[in-house]
């Protein structure tokens, strides 16, 4: 396509680091630029400990593993989500107990939370859908109230925050993701966050394949061993070295999108409410990170024809999640319940073009052709 959806944005250091990497002769995990990145987010946001993994679905599958899922335990989750935030506990035994959204916000309706706890519970994880919170407040009250363990799936949240607190480090643990359509990259890879101390040795061991390497390595003890189940999950140092030369630039990568967010907002609002399509709707405990911006058509049909639309202009605009709880591997599982919410965005939302080297030109295209569409139509 002409205007593609998303393009990754090179800030021009990754090569060389990468050959700072190379030329070190420590190029497998855990080496400086792992603790590098590790130590960036622990000083930038207060997050306890952090732990790079190869993607946000291994941090997830960590997350699992550290809270002890076994077969039976029930785990709640939102329905309109990307698999890896359910497979990550059916591959320990975890019944999935999907939750609707909320009829404005694609995010996890945390008042019908309750509803949904059984003596069964683990967990809840929560989804902060476009990078914009979820009720931590009510979501936390809650899972305190029931002993139950809160693992945000912050994978699009970078930069985001809940009343001044990041998202990723309000739970028990959080997890994110620096695949390519992030707002900050490495190719594929991703974080663990740990926010309750009792998890952090137990974390060092699960990364490290189940052995306590990183305790020998600081000296605490003579030699390593495997002490309990794990795997290969920390990534190596070529794609640390990629991700600090990313996160040397969040500040300015972050403006960027902003202002590319902002202009899409103050040019499509006022058409929104005459043609009858929603924007992102943000809650005022929540901030945008702008890590995309779509519309909320009328219906799966609008949409489609929306698609057509911009691919005729030589456009390419992308819906998003299937609903799991309708999916061809979980619909047999799940309790029969219907979540309407879920399915509406399912069927109504449209991803626009969203990257740092998106130029005004390419995106006043992208507004004219709503702008046209919605002429015609209305």
């Amino acid at each position: 396509m002409r205007i593609p959806f998303n393009k990754p944005f090179l800030t021009g250091q990754e090569t060389s680091y990468i050959e700072q990497a190379v030329n070190s002769g420590k190029i497998s995990g855990n080496g400086d630029f792992t603790k590098k990145c590790q130590k960036f987010f622990e000083l930038k946001y207060g997050f306890k400990k952090c732990l790079l993994t190869t993607s946000c679905t291994d941090a997830l599958e960590m997350t699992a593993i550290l809270i002890d899922i076994q077969p039976g335990d029930e785990v709640i989750l939102p329905s309109f989500t990307f698999v890896s935030s359910a497979n990550a506990f059916v591959l320990r035994g975890a019944k999935i107990v999907f939750a609707d959204s909320y009829a404005n916000n694609p995010n996890i309706d945390a008042s019908k939370l309750e509803s949904l706890i059984t003596s069964k519970t683990k967990a809840i994880v929560v989804v902060h859908y476009a990078g914009i919170a979820c009720d931590m407040d009510l979501v936390m009250e809650i899972a305190e109230r029931h002993s139950l363990l809160v693992i945000e799936d912050a994978a699009q949240a970078i930069d985001s925050f809940y009343h001044k607190k990041p998202l990723g480090g309000i739970g028990h643990l959080g997890t994110f993701s620096f695949h390519e359509t992030k707002n900050i990259i490495s190719g594929e890879g991703g974080m663990l966050v740990i926010n309750d101390e009792k998890f952090i040795q137990r974390a060092e061991v699960i990364w490290e394949k189940g052995t306590n390497r990183s305790a020998f390595f600081r000296g605490e003890v003579d030699k390593y061993t495997w002490i309990d189940i794990g795997s290969s999950f920390l990534p190596s140092e070529i794609i640390a070295a990629f991700l600090y030369a990313q996160l040397e630039n969040l500040e300015r990568i972050q403006e960027t999108r902003k202002r590319i967010c902002n202009r899409y907002y103050e040019a499509l609002a006022p058409l929104s409410k005459k043609a009858g399509f929603g924007l992102p709707t943000i809650p005022n405990y929540a901030t945008n990170n702008a890590h995309m911006f779509y519309l909320n058509c009328s219906d799966q049909k609008e949409r489609d024809a929306l698609i057509r639309k911009f691919k005729e202009n030589g456009i390419l605009s992308v819906f998003h999640y299937l609903p799991l709880h309708k999916s061809p591997f979980y619909s047999s599982k799940h309790d029969g319940r219907r979540l309407p919410n879920c399915d509406g965005f399912s069927d109504s939302i449209l991803r626009l073009p969203l990257f740092y080297s998106l130029g005004q030109e390419e995106q006043s295209e992208v507004i004219q052709c709503v702008k046209d569409f919605y002429r015609v139509k209305t």
